[in-house]
């Protein structure tokens, strides 16, 4: 009888044991089957260039160039680069947003501004509203402060940027300080 009883708290121990395994094996998040695009370059940490040396279209806009690519932020909010863009969807030669949305790559037949542009010296930004582009010489990024969306070309790579803070961006009745 005491033989019985130890089997049967053994077998007991043993299932329990198998249960909590599964559900810990079914708990683990599924691996990532992409990985995540880098962050983009701080670019609010370099110093602002003047507008007013970008100013296009009788002020309405500014644009400048950047690493073979012309760039251009629109007063009403649109923003965006154009040229030859590395590793980008479908041979897109244009990736451009809106302040508060996310940009997008797209192919445009002639260029975003045919006008001749000032090139925006290395290190240094250009910004208006929440929107703000620039780089480093060698890569071009614009951020919109607002949603934390952006962009990012470089000489091997093409990318958008999507962080949404949720401190910012969140489902209606959500709380990101509590569960």
């Amino acid at each position: 009888m005491v033989l019985s009883r130890t089997l049967v708290g053994l077998a007991c121990v043993a299932a329990a044991g198998v249960l909590n395994a599964s559900g810990l094996a079914a708990a683990q998040p599924a691996p990532p089957t992409e990985p995540p695009t880098p962050p983009a370059p701080n670019i609010n940490a370099y110093p602002s260039a003047n507008p007013k040396d970008y100013a296009v279209l009788g002020g309405i806009a500014y644009a400048f160039s950047s690493g073979g690519l012309t760039c251009m932020l629109q007063r009403s909010g649109g923003y965006g680069c154009n040229g030859v863009l590395p590793g980008a969807p479908e041979g897109a030669n244009l990736v451009s947003g809106a302040s508060g949305a996310v940009p997008g790559f797209s192919t445009a037949p002639a260029p975003m501004y045919g006008g001749p542009v000032n090139a925006l010296p290395a290190n240094t930004r250009l910004s208006f509203g929440t929107v703000s582009c620039g780089g480093d010489g060698t890569v071009t990024a614009c951020v919109d402060s607002r949603n934390q969306s952006g962009f990012v070309v470089s000489p091997s790579a093409t990318w958008i940027v999507n962080e949404v803070n949720p401190l910012v961006v969140r489902p209606d009745g959500t709380n990101p300080y509590f569960n």
